[in-house]
């Protein structure tokens, strides 16, 4: 099943809570080059990373985010859950 882009978002935030380089965050968040490029870039862009020489670090705007996604998650897999039953 593929993940949708809060989930990858939410598990790129949580490596980066500590520092965290291009390619642990590529390991840990199972990603390939190409899409965690795209997905580090989205989360610049946002200020919700930043990049100090060559690591990546949450921001206090990121940490907010990651314990917001952190609390709806469950909420959203049962919402899914329950719509597939009924399919």
């Amino acid at each position: 099943m593929r993940r949708g882009k809060a989930e990858i978002a939410k598990n790129v935030l949580s490596i980066c809570k500590q520092d965290a380089t291009k390619n642990r965050i590529i390991c840990l968040a199972n990603l390939n080059s190409k899409t965690a490029n795209a997905h580090l870039k989205w989360l610049m862009d946002r200020n919700l990373i930043m990049k100090e020489e060559n690591f990546f670090r949450i921001t206090p705007k990121g940490a907010e985010l990651l314990s917001n996604l952190r609390d709806v998650s469950p909420l959203l897999s049962l919402e899914i859950k329950q719509m597939r039953q009924a399919a």
